[in-house]
């Protein structure tokens, strides 16, 4: 699919400034990062740590972009530049020649911001660039971009009752089957009733998102593994790193764990958040933060303009089916957030009821 950079997002990358490892794609990246970028090229791994190692505070690259090398040279470089005061504010973007499982699944151990494979399209490189800049350089701190989007929603106060009303009722009767699902998870298996992460909501905002535990106490351990390997997102995703992620058959999720989510019990203390305010019962599901950060471009970063929800466009649509692509479900939630309204609130809420008896094994 040809990509078109947006104009703004080209105005913004004047002078950014790259150091960049290897011969392999060096025409490519002179020919595409011509224009915006002052591109300081090394023809090995050896020759960047030695620029690196000369620069100063006022001369440091804005971003490192470096060719996967097969003696594995660029992992070392890695956890050095992570490790250095000057340096660990580089953005760091890998590009490689072969598609491999591994070397994707070491990159996002190493937490580097992108990993290109070949064939790779340079605009959309371009334009990723550009955007690690703004929000990760300019604006490292992800609670910062509550402060900075154009556009801010602001909860109606009819949708506010709405979710007063369904998230106190509902926490109230369900309160006997919460405490009998406490119960059962700590008879299961070990380690806590709830299971609590951070998460993107609306306008970027950062708050405590809750479920009932449905997996091992070493899940998030296990994440950087499994979505280099099985991924559901992964295979349209290319060169990209996926957005989303979505394990299929999640070996990490409990034999109880499976019930919960396919009945959808393991959702109820977010009826919590919603009372709270952080979310409301219905919107495009908040984000951890992982995912959120790749959602940053003016194409899709109109998700988070809209509610931040319980249930939403997407559990209604294809949930837990193997051809929701990730294009698709970010379509549907920037269809949300443009379109939202109390009449497809309540025909969502209405819709919601079957899908929760999906059998979800993805």
């Amino acid at each position: 699919m040809n990509h078109q950079t947006a104009n703004w997002n080209e105005s913004s990358g004047s002078n950014i400034r790259v150091a960049y490892a290897g011969t392999e794609f060096k025409d490519v990246i002179a020919a595409g990062l011509n224009e915006g970028f002052k591109i300081e090229y090394n023809s090995s791994i050896d020759q960047l740590n030695d620029y690196l190692g000369e620069q100063s505070i006022l001369s440091v690259p804005d971003i490192m972009l470096v060719e996967v090398d097969a003696e594995g040279q660029w992992i070392k470089l890695v956890e050095e530049v992570k490790k250095s005061f000057l340096l660990n504010g580089l953005i760091i973007v890998l590009l490689s020649s072969r598609a491999d499982k591994t070397l994707k699944q070491k990159a996002i151990k190493l937490k580097v911001h992108d990993f290109y494979t070949a064939p790779f399209t340079i605009s959309d490189l371009r334009e990723r660039l550009n955007f690690l800049v703004k929000f990760k350089l300019i604006k490292p701190k992800l609670l910062e971009l509550s402060k900075v989007v154009d556009t801010t929603y602001k909860m109606p106060a009819g949708k506010r009752l709405i979710d007063l009303v369904i998230s106190g009722g509902m926490l109230l009767f369900l309160s006997p089957v919460m405490l009998v699902v406490a119960i059962l998870i700590k008879l299961d298996s070990k380690g806590p009733v709830f299971y609590k992460s951070k998460r993107v909501g609306t306008g970027y905002k950062v708050f405590d998102f809750y479920k009932f535990r449905s997996m091992r106490t070493d899940a998030d351990q296990l994440l950087a593994k499994l979505s280099a390997e099985n991924n559901q997102y992964a295979a349209e995703g290319g060169e990209k790193t996926a957005a989303f992620v979505k394990i299929k058959n999640d070996p990490r999720i409990t034999k109880l764990g499976n019930f919960l989510r396919n009945s959808s019990l393991d959702e109820l203390p977010q009826l919590y958040n919603i009372l709270r305010g952080d979310m409301s019962v219905v919107g495009n599901r908040p984000l951890p933060i992982y995912e959120a950060e790749m959602l940053t471009s003016n194409e899709w970063s109109m998700r988070f303009l809209g509610p931040a929800g319980l249930t939403g466009l997407w559990q209604i649509s294809k949930r837990g089916k193997e051809d929701m692509s990730e294009r698709e479900r970010k379509k549907l939630d920037n269809f949300y957030a443009q379109k939202y309204s109390v009449w497809l609130d309540l025909k969502i809420i209405v819709g919601t009821v079957p899908a929760l008896f999906q059998k979800e094994k993805v």
